[in-house]
């Protein structure tokens, strides 16, 4: 099945927009992880499993997992969620950008060794860095175009053409790149006008949006602003404020992770 397609499915399957971050940071697990040697993939089973039917993708970020050596815990957690909720697309957060035989062997990495449905790739080197990721016809292709983060003001918003640059990207993606129907693209809750400005100009591909709940993204600015007709579009993420909850009293872990997903879920299903 072809990433948009199972993206799709997920998101008429769940009733969901929200796309669960797997970040996971050691110095915050649960106490009873300690110093064990599999407690990535423990942690992040953990989380799969207590938001699996709330969720319309899963998205570990490469980084939280390769600075630790546990590259191989991260293949177990996708063959996890392939095997366990194979409905469920994983998109590997990987932002990379290089060109050639390089771009290449960054595909491979994505497609064949985490077995990803999707990957997040960076446009600054122009076509020929995401051309080889495009040749996996079945995969998605992510593309960075508004990020979420306050500096990416310092070149997205550079003029091109009477236009910002992000705008150029969103476009040349929506009109050139996506010919294959596999493209999406990053445009973060934190700038709810552009993120409307995106939507229009790339009409009904999807959008991943990082930047709510622990950056403060406003959850009914980013759906009304990035929604497609349908009510669907998007893939809105959360990370930190799931992974980490606070427990209310007498409330386990997993409990409190469940409940913060749900709440997330459900909130933003109130403005589609």
């Amino acid at each position: 099945m072809r990433f948009i397609e199972k993206l799709s499915a997920a998101w008429t399957a769940n009733n969901s927009l929200l796309c669960v971050g797997l970040d996971p940071d050691v110095s915050r697990f649960p106490a009873e992880l300690a110093g064990k040697p599999d407690a990535i993939f423990t942690f992040c089973k953990t989380v799969i499993d207590a938001t699996a039917d709330l969720a319309c993708s899963f998205k570990p970020q490469i980084a939280y997992f390769a600075a630790l050596r546990a590259e191989d815990q991260l293949e177990a957690i996708c063959r996890y969620i392939k095997t366990t909720y194979p409905h469920i697309p994983v998109i590997l957060d990987a932002k990379r950008g290089d060109i050639g035989a390089t771009a290449g062997q960054y595909a491979r990495e994505a497609f064949e060794r985490y077995a990803a449905d999707a990957v997040t790739v960076n446009p600054y080197m122009g076509f020929d860095s995401v051309a080889p990721y495009l040749e996996w016809k079945d995969r998605g292709v992510i593309i960075l175009c508004r990020t979420s983060n306050a500096g990416g003001s310092d070149l997205q918003f550079l003029d091109v053409g009477g236009k910002p640059l992000y705008q150029h990207v969103a476009q040349l993606v929506a009109d050139k790149w996506n010919a294959n129907g596999q493209c999406a693209l990053v445009v973060g809750a934190t700038f709810p006008n552009e993120l409307a400005q995106v939507r229009a100009l790339t009409r009904d591909m999807p959008l991943l949006v990082p930047g709510i709940g622990a950056q403060g993204g406003d959850i009914a600015a980013t759906v009304q602003a990035g929604k497609t007709a349908n009510g669907t579009g998007m893939m809105i993420n959360s990370s930190r404020a799931i992974l980490y909850p606070t427990a209310l009293a007498g409330e386990s872990n997993v409990a409190a992770i469940r409940r913060v997903a749900l709440e997330t879920r459900d909130t933003i299903n109130t403005y589609r």
